[in-house]
């Protein structure tokens, strides 16, 4: 039995195709993907992820932990702030990507896939040994609402009393929506600016409708999971499942940078990152690229990639028709010695043909500022 979010009845009476995701039931589209795709990027789009799970690190030894726990440095952060990171195990591969909200001094809200929280919370309790903190799951606590798209500050401005100017990206604060609280950040998984609302989940209807109705003139829609993975897959963001993996390290996955080798107390996965850090520096085996297709074919992940001589070079990790492209896209490992954009002869083998595709760097869209 799938769980069900806050806004299930509002999604069923919108007319939604739900689907089973990681165990919740969800939308997956509204009507056309294409079009929920499309307000995204040239409007707003209101999406439900009160799938993803919510764990609550508090205690003077909160910031501590999380040093040791994962791969940033979350007791950096200054309180508002927010901090892209992972988790890894002892060998360096990916156990999940996180974003780490520092709620005050001692308090932090990690924010984890909703596939992997369990593991996750898992770790974070077996971790925790040593360190005066406390691990705590409230994925019962919040609902979760986005509001994503170029029009998204004017149409959450009509209903919040926080100052969304002043709001920094990767950056949250309190303030009330609709009346109602809400811890209201600044991330986003799209390549649009946009906004998360944290709320109670008896809050969260009152809160979509007032979204709704606020975001109407704007052009704002209801968008599912579909045009959610086109658009990260425009902006380059990766997918756990799919570019990140156990079997990946950060710095396979070109995101090296989120890790703090030089932190003080070292970090679960340490040695195994550094080592990952020097073979990368030296000759990264295998490269993240994106690839766009020259014909029609969608390149899916798991589909090889081939060299001119029909060698296997890599693995589609994502793929997809890019709606503002006009052709498909994927992202894929590949050998470094295909990986530069505009490398001749890749091609991806889609059920024994093979297809051209250019190799560009990601991401394959970034936004206007």
């Amino acid at each position: 039995m799938s769980r069900t979010t806050p806004l299930d009845a509002t999604h069923t009476a919108l007319g939604a195709v739900m689907t089973d995701f990681a165990g919740w039931r969800m939308p997956l589209r509204y009507g056309s993907e294409r079009a929920e795709h499309q307000a995204v990027r040239t409007a707003a789009g209101l999406f439900d992820l009160s799938h993803m799970g919510e764990i609550t690190v508090t205690g003077p030894a909160a910031g501590a932990l999380l040093d040791h726990a994962l791969v940033g440095e979350p007791s950096a952060l200054a309180v508002g702030r927010a901090r892209y990171t992972m988790i890894c195990d002892e060998r360096g591969g990916i156990l999940d990507d996180l974003i780490v909200y520092r709620l005050g001094a001692e308090e932090f809200l990690v924010v984890a896939n909703a596939a992997n929280t369990d593991p996750v919370l898992t770790a974070l309790t077996e971790r925790r040994a040593g360190f005066d903190a406390t691990v705590r799951d409230d994925r019962e606590r919040y609902a979760l609402i986005a509001v994503q798209g170029p029009a998204s500050p004017a149409v959450l401005g009509r209903l919040t009393d926080a100052d969304l100017a002043s709001l920094r990206y990767y950056a949250g604060l309190p303030g009330t929506v609709a009346g109602r609280p809400a811890m209201i950040a600044r991330t986003g998984y799209t390549g649009e600016d946009g906004f998360e609302l944290f709320c109670a989940p008896e809050d969260a209807e009152t809160l979509w409708r007032a979204l709704t109705d606020a975001g109407a003139a704007d052009g704002l829609v209801p968008c599912g999971l579909a045009c959610r993975d086109t658009l990260r897959l425009e902006a380059g963001m990766p997918l756990y499942g799919h570019e990140l993996t156990t079997d990946t390290t950060p710095f396979d996955a070109g995101l090296g940078r989120v890790v703090k080798l030089g932190k003080p107390g070292g970090f679960v996965g340490r040695e195994a990152l550094a080592a990952a850090a020097e073979r990368a520096e030296r000759q990264p085996p295998r490269v993240l690229v994106g690839l766009v297709a020259r014909g029609r074919r969608v390149p899916r992940a798991g589909y090889p990639v081939v060299a001119a001589d029909g060698t296997v070079i890599g693995e589609v990790t994502s793929g997809a028709p890019s709606p503002t492209l006009g052709r498909p896209i994927a992202m894929a490992y590949v050998d470094a010695a295909h990986a530069a954009p505009g490398t001749e002869g890749v091609a991806v083998d889609v059920r024994g043909t093979h297809e051209p595709c250019d190799v560009v760097a990601l991401p394959f869209y970034r936004r206007q500022k």
